[in-house]
């Protein structure tokens, strides 16, 4: 397969974040082991686009949102790889505290029925990196109007342009996060005015991470605001840039070695 990413590397790629895409397997083409990182430009949010994960848990209602009793709320593995072990460290800081929720378990239909019951009664759900920076964990969160609290230094969303993560979510630094009682401390200082605030924001914004049309079989006109409409306008948008990468690649005088910015032909 490796002759295949040479020749999708031009394309507009849809990704759900570009989490494992800098690493380069551990044999490379001859056979060989190798620690080289993949060329940047294979992947840019220059040209590629971040798409959202399918969301498994139904949507919750503004109208039908009920009072919550859970401070923050998380289900999933404990122990995850690269990224994931800032998880491991989170979950033993905040595993037993009062308010907190801290579940181990897979999206079966048991561990669903959980994550509805733990993400509608909670005010925050957790959503530190696992094997990727993201997950369908944080849409999951966002339908069931569960603030996400996203410990992440560097992670690249959805829409971004489009929406504003910030009028919904609470964004932590993950040195913030690993010092004991700051992240408790910090959740607990947030008013619940500004909570019912994100609530309302997050509402506004559930349709656009939709993929589904309503319609049997999924056969139909799809929604003007789901998630399908969004992943072309932001090609469109890409469209201008990519232009310029490559008329300013073809003006590079001969011999002269400029860094890409994209993988753009």
């Amino acid at each position: 397969m490796w002759h295949v990413r040479v020749e999708i590397a031009p394309a507009v790629l849809l990704v759900v974040d570009f989490g494992g895409w800098y690493k380069l397997d551990l044999k490379s083409s001859n056979g060989s082991t190798s620690d080289l990182m993949m060329h940047h430009t294979q992947v840019s949010l220059l040209k590629d686009v971040i798409v959202p994960y399918t969301h498994l848990l139904p949507r919750l209602q503004l109208s039908d949102n009920q009072e919550r009793h859970t401070l923050l709320y998380f289900k999933g593995a404990k122990h995850r790889h690269r990224g994931g072990l800032v998880r491991e460290k989170l979950w033993d800081l905040l595993v037993g505290e009062p308010g907190i929720v801290m579940e181990e378990g897979f999206p079966n239909a048991t561990g669903r029925k959980q994550s509805i019951k733990g993400m509608r009664t909670s005010e925050f759900c957790l959503h530190p990196a696992g094997d990727t920076p993201t997950s369908c964990r944080l849409f999951d969160a966002i339908q069931s109007l569960c603030i996400p609290v996203i410990v992440s230094d560097n992670i690249e969303l959805p829409f971004e342009g489009m929406i504003d993560y910030s009028e919904f979510s609470v964004f932590v630094a993950i040195s913030d996060a690993l010092t004991p009682n700051w992240l408790v401390t910090h959740l607990r200082s947030i008013p619940s005015r500004q909570r019912d605030e994100f609530r309302r924001n997050m509402a506004k914004v559930q349709p656009i991470f939709e993929y589904e049309s309503g319609h049997p079989d999924g056969v139909g006109p799809i929604p003007p605001d789901g998630a399908v409409n969004h992943i072309w306008k932001k090609v469109q948008q890409k469209l201008p840039a990519i232009k310029e990468a490559i008329i300013r690649n073809k003006r590079k005088p001969a011999g002269v070695s400029i860094p890409l910015r994209c993988h753009c032909t």
